[in-house]
């Protein structure tokens, strides 16, 4: 018969406790307890009795009287229990009751009786052992001494070993644990499971995976084995140099504060750009300027009602497409600037090209709306062709009517630039180290290295040590757009550094971190692996490379950029290209636009990896430079169907390939001879075409087709042939088929390769 579970409450009356007091033992120790009412299980009950013995050291008198009340509280066990328990005290040899000091038979008692753990009135001598130990050394036998006979102690002797034994099974039946990284061999993974090869194998098996002691599996394979097998596993990790000296983990919800967003103002040449930014800066910068072109100070920030916004200060929009094209994304909004009396531009259609390649939906800021012949209307309409269909219209794109000149609008423009700004949630952490893109850099005469950086996460202080691509320095100095030396830039500002090595390439990702000889370290491997992707770089598509591109998997698109002398036949090639798309390969023209071919063309076509297709225009020299260096391809033409002729074929030759079977002749069996060492060869007489020792050959007997094969050898007369013509005898081979008869017919052919239309 079973005795019920011990209770929270029931426990801490027996100790004299506070039920609370309990659960706060087990809180302490990772146990949480519903309520007072709660079932403690074995382990629990263990860790309760271990704690509170050891701690309260309680005397012999408290132990003796607490074993005589859980005896009678206990209920009798079954006979059959009893029994067992008088056998084994018959056999045991007893002492007088007078050489026993109290204090042992007390002990005894425990021995026999105590259970705070299992549904029987008696515990094991595993655990008798065990409480035993937990018995303060000042309530055992001091002087007195027990007199046992030898027959007992063989006993005590028999029964330490048994224990020694239960100890050891408790131990080996824990659970083991075990790492497994991303890939790991058989044998490795018998090693770790302490399990013989042929077991983990016979598991794979089971899994459909057939490997063998050698071969490497998965760690979602490996991890199924290791817990099929009763592992605990978890995932090794195994960590870069960059992984330990970045620190990239994400940062908790509420150290997050909002962050200024980034702008970029695109448009075409004269449309209010710099003027744009000048009345949002409420600064005249432009007559400081050489000719009208913008000075590049990077980017700088602006004070808008208590709230700042950064502006990547640029000529275009190169900064951000060089950044995309290099991997990061810099900037959170564009602002598209459109004159209202000029509406869309060749520089305009580049400029929304370019933001779409980058993810951003344009804000569109109608310029000019002050000036003579300002059509707003019709502004909107070339938008709304370009794909840029304003809100008022039924679109998602902003339009704002602005005036740069007298300041119209200015701030409801602004206004925008926040309201996207909050939509998008943007947010950074500044107590962190600092995180961000390297916008500019260039070597200035007198300071070395100099490169302007915007801080995306954290905070860049003047003294942090920092690697930007292979570029590593200590911040020696910092200024702000306006040349004033700041000691700290918090998220989503710019500043000038001072302090690199070298001089970093705009788009490169910079991280400040704390140990500078592991960031010299990481530097240098990516010199040397910039050095080995040079080698062994991988060819940018071409017309030329197409389809050995497809061939290899690459490519199922081509992209093209179009430049002509006028619009008209931009157009026309752009429709005429586009239905060159099929099932298979689509063709996809990012951009066409007017003009010579500009570093502004190569620049979108190494980010999207596109060719560039002009009609009677010629690249500028820093295009051509340009991509020469970047393995831009650059097709020119003065004929437009030339284009469409090359293209199409290229297009074609991107497409799966097709063939035919041709036949070329036939060849009558008139003899057959065995060799042993050869098989059968068929003499013949070629009775049309011929046949060719690299031509597959089917072999007809009376109509009927036996085999289909290729030719082992075609001999004519005791030389090799590569090929025999009608009218004349030949020997010839088949491989792997004898079976040859007079009278047969061998027919051979080959296939073609069809051309697509």
């Amino acid at each position: 018969m079973k005795v019920s579970r011990p209770r929270v409450h029931g426990i801490a009356k027996e100790f004299g406790l506070n039920s609370k007091d309990v659960m706060a033992k087990f809180e302490s120790c990772g146990i949480t307890l519903k309520n007072h009412m709660a079932t403690l299980e074995d382990d629990e009950l263990n860790l309760i009795f271990d704690i509170y013995t050891s701690e309260n050291s309680k005397t012999m008198d408290d132990i003796n009287a607490y074993l005589k009340e859980k005896k009678e509280q206990e209920t009798p066990v079954k006979e059959t229990a009893k029994k067992e328990k008088e056998q084994e005290t018959a056999k045991t040899e007893t002492v007088p009751d007078e050489e026993f000091v109290v204090e042992n038979t007390a002990i005894e008692k425990k021995v026999r009786y105590v259970d705070t753990r299992q549904t029987v009135s008696y515990v094991d001598e595993f655990e008798a052992e065990r409480i035993e130990e937990l018995v303060p050394d000042n309530i055992k036998v001091g002087s007195g001494k027990q007199k046992i006979k030898k027959g007992n102690n063989k006993k005590e002797s028999s029964d330490d070993n048994q224990l020694k034994q239960r100890k050891q099974t408790k131990v080996s039946q824990k659970k083991l644990e075990i790492k497994i990284p991303d890939s790991i061999t058989v044998g490795e993974l018998a090693k770790m499971l302490e399990k013989p090869a042929t077991e983990i194998i016979k598991r794979l098996m089971m899994l459909g995976v057939m490997a063998t002691i050698t071969e490497s599996i998965d760690y979602d394979t490996a991890a199924l084995v290791a817990e099929d097998l009763g592992a605990k596993v978890e995932k090794l990790i195994v960590l870069t140099d960059e992984d330990i000296l970045f620190n990239d983990t994400e940062d908790a919800e509420e150290d997050l504060v909002e962050r200024a967003p980034v702008v970029v103002v695109m448009g075409h040449v004269d449309h209010g750009k710099t003027s744009l930014l000048d009345a949002i800066r409420q600064t005249n910068v432009i007559d400081t300027e050489a000719g009208g072109i913008t000075q590049h100070i990077g980017a700088y920030s602006v004070d808008i009602k208590g709230r700042k916004i950064t502006f990547l200060d640029t000529p275009g929009h190169e900064a951000f497409t060089t950044m995309r094209a290099r991997g990061a994304q810099a900037t959170d909004v564009a602002i598209l600037v459109v004159a209202a009396d000029d509406g869309i531009m060749p520089q305009t259609i580049e400029a929304i090209n370019h933001a779409r390649a980058a993810n951003l939906n344009p804000i569109v800021a109608i310029n000019k709306i002050d000036k003579e012949g300002a059509n707003v209307e019709r502004v909107k309409q070339m938008l709304t062709e370009q794909g840029l269909v304003p809100e008022e219209w039924g679109g998602d794109t902003v339009c704002v009517e602005v005036s740069a000149k007298q300041h119209t609008n200015i701030d409801e423009l602004l206004e925008m630039v926040l309201l996207v700004a909050d939509m998008k949630g943007l947010k950074a952490n500044p107590n962190r180290l600092a995180k961000g893109i390297v916008i500019e850099a260039k070597l200035d005469k007198g300071r070395g290295p100099v490169a302007t950086m915007l801080v995306q996460n954290g905070t860049l202080k003047v003294g942090d040590t920092v690697i930007a691509g292979t570029a590593v320095g200590k911040v020696r100095a910092m200024m702000d757009h306006n040349g004033k030396r700041i000691k700290e830039a918090g998220p989503s500002m710019p500043a000038e550094v001072v302090g690199l090595s070298e001089v970093p390439e705009g788009g490169d990702i910079f991280h400040v971190v704390t140990d500078e000889r592991m960031a010299k370290e990481v530097a240098q491997k990516r010199k040397d692996k910039n050095k080995e992707e040079q080698f062994n770089m991988t060819t940018r598509v071409t017309l030329d490379n197409l389809f050995s591109q497809i061939n290899e998997g690459q490519m199922k698109e081509l992209n093209i950029v179009i430049k002509g002398d006028v619009q008209g036949s931009v157009e026309a090639v752009r429709q005429s290209l586009e239905k060159l798309s099929n099932d298979e390969v689509r063709l996809k023209v990012i951009h066409g636009g007017v003009g010579a071919v500009n570093e502004s063309d190569v620049m979108l076509a190494y980010a999207s990896n596109a060719i560039i297709v002009g009609f009677n225009v010629r690249p500028d020299p820093g295009a051509k430079i340009s991509a020469e260096q970047q393995n831009v391809d650059i097709r020119l033409y003065r004929v437009i169907y030339e284009a469409i002729e090359e293209i199409e074929a290229a297009m074609k030759g991107m497409l799966d390939p097709e063939y035919k079977e041709v036949v070329i002749g036939h060849a009558e069996v008139r003899q057959t001879y065995k060799v042993s060492s050869v098989g059968t060869i068929a003499g013949c007489h070629v009775t049309d075409g011929k046949i060719q020792r690299n031509s597959q050959v089917r072999v007809v007997r009376d109509g009927i087709v036996i085999h289909e094969g290729e030719l082992a050898s075609l001999k004519r007369f005791k030389d090799d042939a590569k090929e025999v013509t009608e009218g004349y005898d030949c020997g010839m081979s088949i491989d792997k088929f004898n079976d040859i008869k007079e009278g047969d017919v061998i027919e051979g052919f080959v296939m073609e390769e069809i051309a697509r239309d």
